[in-house]
């Protein structure tokens, strides 16, 4: 893929929409392009945070580990951003992504990452956002299941 089309990718991601082409072609250019089939690990829960990936083409599944084993819990798909949740709260990774489909991505480390979101208060205001809708949406989840554990012991 040529610099210009992940600098699209990238533009397509709303985290990024609004920093410059010459902002996002400098990100694209010292990024890492990195491909993987179906069935390969992007990183696994507990590693440590070190970068976070942008998903040019393909699918995902998001897994957490449990005593039973994994579980997935979401997927995601072009234009999605991974692995941001451990760079921004310095802990080890909260969860296990394995491409679904052949994947496209750019990996970005977290010295880039943390640059990106201090040159560019709008990313960060995205980022937040997009957390947000992630954290109202795991609620509702949580909630369903407590009702439906409930509905079960009655």
């Amino acid at each position: 893929m040529a610099l210009e089309d992940e600098v699209g990718a990238l533009r397509r991601n709303p985290l990024f929409a609004k920093i410059s082409p010459s902002k996002l072609k400098l990100l694209a250019f010292t990024s890492e392009r990195i491909d993987y089939e179906e069935g390969q690990y992007l990183f696994h829960m507990g590693d440590p945070s070190d970068a976070a990936y942008a998903i040019i083409k393909g699918s995902a599944d998001v897994l957490i580990d449990t005593p039973t084993g994994e579980i997935k819990v979401a997927r995601v798909e072009r234009n999605a951003f991974v692995g941001e949740m451990g760079i921004i709260c310095d802990v080890p990774r909260t969860a296990t992504i394995r491409a679904c489909s052949h994947l496209e991505t750019l990996k970005i480390s977290k010295e880039q990452f943390l640059q990106l979101l201090t040159e560019f208060p709008e990313a960060a205001i995205e980022l937040m956002r997009v957390l947000g809708d992630r954290l109202m949406n795991t609620t509702a989840d949580l909630s369903q299941a407590r009702k439906k554990i409930q509905e079960l012991e009655s």
